[in-house]
């Protein structure tokens, strides 16, 4: 495969190699890498379901520990747009106002989503905005005809000239309509930070944002800051990251060859997996992970800081007990005794599956087998009951060598075209909500370097469409997913209520994100 002089100039621009790019094609030809399923994870086979009782106790423990802690909330939030308003930007490029009315376009297209859309169009968080936006546009506006309202509507949210929603950072956008406000996801995760992971009246948060929208994060703060620390009575210390260029991958045609637009070899960012390197560089005790769409209107929040605490409670105790058996592991003298004590704590307390031949391992041997299991980044996730909803969810995985391990994966990760995969993929009762809470240090302080627990075979293969082309992408192991791959893992049943995504225009509708 040729590449140009002025190929290898980009290649290298963005941190990148020939050699790199080599191995992203080789993988293309390569066949997909499917994960082997050994079982979904249920209540009591690998979820945790937490009594009453237990949620507060948990609750408690994490606020008694917090005030010794440093805490940050993870959230990662380069995403426009565009996927939200997909239901709308295929009807501009599609209805013909000459030849029909929008009730004929919803009807022929049986388009029920289209159809909720403008009959609660009143409801959306920016339809105040959009509405202003179109009468100083459209002098005339009282004259025009309802059709001709909501063809306007829709063009006045995705146009350059008007609001350009679809290039806006999602995190930016209008998600929740106050009485006297409107407020962003970016604003509603800073109130929510101060329900959990504030110490002290001070909230510590990151945030994952594209490039090119990292002034736009910037100058928002700066005009909510003051009111927001204000209502809050809390300090803010904001920190923002970008994907790295020399994560991104070659994008390539559906049969392998280089995709270029206008002559020029065509990247895309590789998933959120790349994020890892982020992750990576932030110090701190406790670190909260969640979705820069996954937010609440301000009454729900008692409810969502709850189940953020019990989980982070778990955490602790958790690696309360990792600490003092890692210490134990380096005593120079362990008795038989001890070493039941910490496999019994791994298998019932960590979910790992002790090898057959441990007992036949020499003691020196088995030693080293135990730190190298408890001596690992922990991560407590959240999983909610499965109502049908698109994502991730939790199973137990068998890899090449044979251990089996609990593991968060995606329905495009299994070969859905071997019965017994499809049938354990569809049987699964929880599915992932991205509601993590980790630890990311040792039983010392010493914080891991977490790219030694990444499994680089977990990456897969997803066909995307520009411009009506397709193309094949590469997405390395997601950040919850081979990312995180050789963690010790822990999953807690949560609360529906704290899966509020915004994936679809029409999902602001629902009430989690309704004020009123």
């Amino acid at each position: 495969m040729n590449f140009s002089h002025s190929d290898i100039e980009h290649i290298e621009s963005l941190g990148l190699s020939l050699e790199i790019i080599k191995k992203q094609i080789k993988t293309y030809k390569g066949s997909q890498n499917y994960i082997n399923l050994s079982a979904s994870a249920t209540i009591g086979n690998g979820i945790l379901k937490l009594s009453e009782s237990e949620l507060n106790n948990f609750t408690n423990y994490y606020d008694g520990e917090k005030i010794a802690l440093k805490v940050v909330k993870f959230t990662p939030a380069s995403g426009a747009a565009s996927r939200m308003f997909k239901l709308l930007h295929e009807f501009l490029s599609q209805y013909d106002p000459q030849k029909e009315t929008i009730n004929s376009y919803i009807n022929k297209n049986k388009s029920v989503e289209l159809f909720l859309f403008f009959v609660t169009i009143e409801k959306l968080p920016f339809h105040d905005d959009v509405v202003d936006k179109m009468q100083i546009a459209m002098p005339d506006y009282d004259l025009l005809t309802l059709d001709q309202r909501r063809l306007l509507f829709v063009k006045s949210i995705l146009e350059e000239d008007y609001l350009n929603y679809l290039n806006i950072p999602k995190g930016l956008l209008p998600f929740h309509q106050y009485k006297n406000h409107t407020s962003t996801a970016f604003e509603e995760h800073l109130f929510e930070a101060e329900k959990y992971a504030s110490i002290d009246g001070k909230a510590q948060l990151h945030f994952t944002v594209s490039k090119a929208h990292l002034k736009q994060f910037e100058t928002k703060w700066a005009s909510i800051q003051h009111i927001v620390e204000s209502k809050t009575n809390t300090k803010f210390e904001l920190s923002f990251s970008y994907q790295e260029s020399n994560t991104n991958v070659l994008a390539v045609d559906l049969k392998n060859q280089p995709y270029r637009l206008n002559e020029k070899l065509f990247f895309r960012p590789s998933g959120h997996g790349a994020l890892i390197q982020n992750l990576n560089h932030i110090d701190a005790d406790v670190i909260f992970i969640k979705n820069i769409d996954n937010v609440v209107v301000d009454k729900y929040l008692g409810q969502i800081a709850s189940s953020k605490k019990a989980l982070a409670g778990v955490l602790l105790k958790l690696q309360f007990q990792v600490f003092k058996y890692a210490k134990i592991l380096e005593s120079i003298e362990i008795s038989e005794v001890q070493i039941l004590e910490i496999v019994d704590f791994l298998t019932q307390q960590l979910n790992i599956r002790i090898s057959l031949e441990f007992d036949k391992y020499a003691y020196k041997y088995q030693i080293d087998y135990l730190k190298s299991k408890i001596n690992r980044p922990i991560r407590v996730c959240g999983m909610v009951e499965n109502e049908g909803e698109p994502g991730g969810g939790p199973f137990w995985v068998k890899a090449e060598n044979g251990e089996i391990s609990l593991q968060i994966v995606e329905a495009s990760q299994v070969n859905q075209k071997l019965s017994r995969q499809k049938t354990i993929l569809m049987n699964a009762t929880h599915f992932n909500p991205v509601d993590i809470v980790c630890g990311i240090k040792n039983h010392k302080g010493e914080t891991y370097d977490l790219k030694q627990f990444i499994d680089p075979k977990t990456y897969f293969i997803t066909t995307k469409t520009k411009y009506g082309k397709k193309l094949k992408t590469l997405e390395k192991p997601g950040l919850w997913n081979g990312s995180m791959a050789h963690w010790n893992t822990v999953f807690v049943e949560v609360p529906i209520i704290t899966f509020n995504p915004v994936k679809t225009v029409n999902d602001l509708l629902k009430f989690t994100h309704q004020a009123k």
